[in-house]
């Protein structure tokens, strides 16, 4: 009987500590499980630039800048607009916190926009190697 009441206690030890590891878990701060996020907040016309107005997140000492493009879609024409922006990592405030920036994207030579325009823009990290990350996208009418 009385290795029954020692396993009973031990098992109840066990599931305690579990719970208890689970809770620790679960009250942890987020800023870690969230840094080098990107959202769209606005996007705007400044013809002949498109600027987007972005939340970001990143990691201290990230080696990566911010890069916005825009694109037209379905103009019905031949005329395509392409622009992009970028900030540069020394401007981009690294840490665990939301901060927001706004990219002005400038069009490529002999490319242009005009209101009314579907556009696509995305934004992302690129990094010296040439890797993109943590890309978000939104179609907009100028």
């Amino acid at each position: 009987m009385k290795s029954t009441s020692v396993r009973r206690r031990l098992a109840g030890a066990a599931a305690t500590a579990l719970m208890a590891g689970a809770g620790v878990l679960a009250a942890a701060p987020m800023a870690a499980a969230k840094a080098n996020l990107l959202t769209i907040d606005k996007v705007s016309f400044h013809k002949p630039d498109v600027q987007v107005k972005v939340t970001y997140s990143c990691d201290p000492g990230m080696d990566r800048e911010l890069v916005a493009n825009a694109r037209t879609l379905g103009t019905g024409s031949n005329r395509e607009g392409n622009a992009a922006g970028t900030i540069k990592k020394d401007k981009l405030v690294c840490d665990a916190g939301d901060h927001t920036a706004q990219v002005t994207m400038r069009p490529a030579q002999g490319s242009y926009f005009l209101k009314g325009d579907k556009v696509k823009v995305s934004v992302f990290y690129f990094d010296n190697d040439g890797f993109s990350y943590a890309r978000e996208a939104t179609v907009v009418v100028l």
